[in-house]
């Protein structure tokens, strides 16, 4: 595989070309009488085309009859596929396009090297074959691609497909890739139904598609033969892109604009892009939209429902919450556990512990242990580390958050609504000194701030309360390099995390109360300054990228 290393590019006719799968004439230099083809009029035209998957249609099949949408799409591939059936192929290895590269390093970011990827529209291979999967499988309508690729990355799978037969494949992926492709699918709704064959519960459905504000400007480079011509295709908006994502079992989890400069000019172009094209509606301006969704139908949800909880509790001068937890603490599933987390305590807190664990006779299994560390987040990870259940939770020893508004959390978890379920205090009234003043517009401002980071609604990101899965929390646990391991809170370390492995996450409101026992752990001023700290690195790891 050829290393791609951005430059520019002086030749016009290069300029916004991009190996766009199906949309091949807009970077392979295309030219000729060929260039007047239009597949709707060719469509419209051509009723005695072949039928090569539109199975057992009757052949009086028209518009009007019951099989006459399939004749329609079936003709609609066909002639998009005598179209690029007419186009020379480009040398990848001679030019390299500044956005493609772009394109390629922001997937890269998102999907994991050695993940089970499907590309919809893989074109020559070389965006599946960058992604590095241990297991890639490419599907295309031409033929000729099909077989370039095949000769270029043996090492992947490749098939002469159109995108609604993905269901053929008869496999699971951890990613679908439709890099610019969904101009030329001819039902939107038939192709998303038809993913969720190829879905398990963590899949991830990664789109790019261009803007529609771009496309004055992209019929004008056409007409002026700076850019090649393309079949006549739709220009659906994001927000229609949406729409059928939730009309077809698919919830969108978070979508941006990218690359407002396509072109490469060095150090302009990475100021432009990672900076300014990342600011509140300038990134609507973007040449690409990028939207990731997951699939919602019930029967890939149900699939994959936990048996068992995990309840982690971190206490630190908490003596006189302990008994009240166990107590309290709801009944979710048929195993579960609690493990109290103790941090160097100066009261009674380690001796409490141990002594109701001892004298507890209920449902539940109890562990003990002192973190080795310092910091809530460093007891959250040690609580985690000696989990069993499929489900970890975090529950804050003060019982600020009623351990039975649990409950709430672990439904949103297993029907699916969410996968890194988020505690907010800023929905119902609080008790009285619950939260101070200070406290409270802190909270608030981080919410905002995590709301556009992170492209997922956020009302409080510091609320002890979080529930997620084991897997989900292997995931974030292997990628932590990424962020350091300088959270003393463990929120942030969860929150980065949850975003990088494009988990849905979701608020759930939770009544807070006022302590009746000890002080808050927090100091406003310098935790403060710290999580501030914490955001900028954020946006320089998730945002201005």
């Amino acid at each position: 595989m050829e290393t791609l290393k951005p430059r520019f590019q002086c030749q016009k006719w290069i300029l916004l070309s991009a190996d766009n799968s199906w949309l091949r004439s807009l970077r392979q230099g295309f030219r000729g009488a060929d260039d007047s083809i239009d597949p709707q009029g060719d469509m419209n035209a051509s009723a005695s085309l072949p039928l090569p998957f539109t199975p057992n249609l009757p052949a009086e099949s028209n518009a009007h009859s019951p099989h006459g949408h399939l004749h329609d799409a079936a003709r609609w591939q066909e002639t998009l596929r005598r179209f690029y059936g007419r186009v020379r192929h480009a040398d990848r290895g001679r030019w390299v396009d500044y956005y493609y590269v772009r394109i390629i390093e922001r997937l890269k970011e998102m999907i994991p090297a050695g993940s089970r990827v499907l590309d919809v529209g893989c074109g020559t291979g070389h965006l599946l074959a960058s992604l590095e999967p241990s297991y890639g499988v490419g599907i295309d309508l031409n033929e000729s691609v099909i077989s370039e690729a095949r000769n270029h990355y043996p090492m992947q799978r490749f098939e002469a497909l159109g995108a609604e037969q993905v269901g053929q494949l008869d496999e699971k992926f951890d990613y679908i890739v439709i890099c610019q492709a969904l101009g030329e699918i001819y039902d939107l709704q038939a192709l998303f139904r038809a993913l969720q064959s190829v879905c398990h519960s963590r899949t991830r459905l990664i789109v790019v598609h261009y803007s529609r504000v771009w496309q004055p400007l992209l019929r004008l480079l056409e007409w002026m033969k700076i850019k090649s011509k393309s079949p006549e295709q739709n220009w659906v908006p994001t927000d229609e892109i949406e729409h059928l994502l939730r009309l077809s079992g698919f919830e969108t989890i978070r979508s941006s604009g990218m690359t407002i400069a396509p072109f490469y000019f060095p150090g302009l172009s990475a100021f432009l892009n990672r900076g300014l094209g990342n600011l509140p509606f300038v990134n609507q301006f973007g040449l690409n939209n990028l939207i990731v969704a997951r699939c919602v139908a019930p029967q890939v949800i149900q699939a994959d429902q936990p048996r068992s909880v995990s309840i982690i509790v971190p206490a630190r001068n908490e003596a006189g919450h302990v008994d009240s937890i166990l107590q309290r603490m709801p009944r979710l599933a048929e195993k579960q556990e609690v493990i109290f987390v103790e941090g160097g305590s100066t009261d009674a807190t380690w001796w409490t512990i141990q002594r109701a664990a001892r004298e507890y006779t209920g449902p539940f299994t109890i562990k003990t242990m002192q973190q080795p560390g310092s910091g809530k987040g460093d007891a959250v990870r040690t609580g985690f580390a000696a989990a069993t259940g499929d489900v970890l939770m975090i529950l804050d020893a003060d019982l600020s958050v009623p351990p039975e508004e649990l409950t709430r959390f672990y439904d949103c978890l297993v029907r699916g609504q969410g996968e890194f379920i988020n505690g907010s205090r800023m929905v119902y009234m609080m008790d009285k000194q619950a939260m101070r003043f200070l406290n409270l517009l802190g909270n608030k401002f981080f919410g905002w701030m995590f709301t556009y980071l992170l492209s997922q609604r956020f009302r409080d990101t510091l609320c002890g309360t979080k529930v997620l899965t084991r897997g989900d929390y292997e995931r974030i646990a292997a990628n932590r390099a990424r962020f350091g391991d300088f959270d003393p809170f463990g929120d942030f370390d969860l929150l980065f995390g949850a975003a990088k492995a494009n988990l849905k996450i979701v608020d759930v409101p939770v009544h807070y109360k006022a302590r009746v026992y000890g002080e808050t752990n927090i100091s406003r001023f310098r935790h403060g300054w710290m999580l501030l700290r914490m955001c900028v690195f954020a946006a320089r790891k998730l945002k201005f990228v």
